[in-house]
């Protein structure tokens, strides 16, 4: 989904946000305790807001996030606790598919990454981009959030530790707060 190209994709994606917030209302209404509202929550509001924010998350317009993130705002009040922004999502879900690409050899871009890793520092060499669509596309901004993350946080540890240190320490699942 390309939700930065058309206004009728990011307008259906906030009016299904919507609705699934609606239902969520109804349930505590109900006096449905919390951790049933966070099941809910996680399954299917979740689920319809974020379905797809590692593809279209770093070239979104700042008003379709800031949609997304008034009804972030909103789930919060309901659920009682706090939720990470759509920017935050994108990015731990970005790092974590890459690194999911990195560990299968047989996926399709694997042998690509292996290609612009560097020897020396185990960054990527990002790729040559000629327009803005392909450098907010999913593998350069993946590559950049990567090398920033080893970057900042480690540049001595190993490969494996590197996935565990960031999958734990950089960018925690909420429900793990």
């Amino acid at each position: 989904m390309a939700i930065n190209n058309s206004e009728s994709e990011s307008e259906s994606v906030y009016k299904k946000g919507q609705s699934r917030l609606h239902f969520l209302r109804r349930l505590r209404t109900f006096d449905v305790g919390g951790p049933m509202l966070n099941a809910f929550y996680h399954s299917v509001v979740e689920s319809t807001l974020f379905f797809a924010v590692a593809c279209w998350g770093s070239g979104m317009k700042a008003a379709d996030e800031n949609k997304i993130n008034k009804l972030l705002k909103k789930a919060k009040s309901v659920l009682g606790t706090n939720l990470d922004s759509v920017s935050v999502v994108a990015e731990r879900r970005m790092l974590n598919r890459l690194l999911a690409i990195m560990d299968n050899p047989s996926h399709p871009l694997h042998n690509t990454l292996a290609r612009q890793r560097s020897s020396f520092s185990n960054r990527f060499t990002l790729p040559r981009c000629t327009t803005e669509r392909h450098r907010c596309s999913f593998l350069p901004t993946a590559m950049r959030l990567y090398n920033s993350t080893m970057c900042s946080h480690t540049r001595t540890h190993t490969h494996t530790h590197t996935h565990t240190y960031i999958h734990t320490h950089i960018y925690p699942h909420p429900g793990e707060l």
